[in-house]
């Protein structure tokens, strides 16, 4: 792991955040009082076994669920009282997301993948030519997701996710359909992004390497954070 200088406000902050599914003696703590944080700059590792609620807090900090209890603070701000059409708008300015299935679309190319994105947030398309160099897929602009590979694949999605310049990054087992050499080479462009340009990110994952490359790993278990 390496170390960061925190901006001391948080970009994203859970404090007390419960997620309950049912009630009575079969209710299910999917997320059981969780305190997070995580800084401008902060590439954090969310680690744990299958069904431990890595993904449902992440769901929860990226406005996607409603915690049954505690509060979420998104660049200080609380999400609790926010409209739906409010917390969208939050979610397309503020936050990009990387899944592990990439979620492209495949009648589109990677250029246009990224494109559609810009459009939604109202930011000038050629950012999207922009966006695919950074990640290096500068030569793949109109290549369909069929033509492309797994880990190129993930570069476009992670294009996407950085449409409209998000302070926070949320990844859901980004490297978990890639095989070793994608792994790491998507694992390291993660971390660029975040360290050199001062980003907040949750990443999470079984991936050891992304461990290795974050500046902190938190793991859970049964819906809680470990010591």
């Amino acid at each position: 792991m390496r170390s960061c200088a925190r901006d001391p406000a948080p970009a994203l902050e859970a404090t007390g955040v419960s997620l309950i599914y049912g009630s009575g003696p079969t209710a299910v703590h999917a997320v059981n009082q969780v305190d997070l944080a995580v800084h401008p700059g902060e590439m954090l590792a969310l680690m744990g076994p299958s069904g431990s609620g890595k993904t449902t807090l992440l769901l929860v900090l990226g406005c996607l669920l409603q915690a049954s209890a505690g509060r979420v603070r998104v660049e200080g701000r609380e999400i609790a009282p926010l409209p739906p059409a409010a917390l969208s708008h939050l979610r397309l300015t503020r936050m990009g997301f990387i899944f592990q299935s990439y979620n492209l679309f495949p009648a589109l190319t990677a250029l246009e993948n990224v494109q559609l994105a810009l459009e939604l947030k109202g930011y000038d398309l050629q950012e999207g030519r922009d966006l695919l160099h950074r990640v290096g897929l500068g030569e793949r602009l109109g290549n369909y997701p069929r033509q492309l590979s797994g880990g190129e694949k993930q570069r476009v999605a992670i294009a996407r996710a950085l449409a409209g310049d998000p302070a926070i990054l949320l990844a859901d087992e980004p490297t978990a359909a890639l095989d070793s050499a994608n792994g790491r080479a998507v694992v390291r462009l993660l971390a660029e992004l975040v360290h050199d340009q001062g980003r907040a990110a949750i990443i999470v994952t079984h991936d050891p390497r992304i461990g290795d490359l974050s500046d902190r790993v938190v793991h859970m278990e049964d819906g809680r954070i470990l010591p």
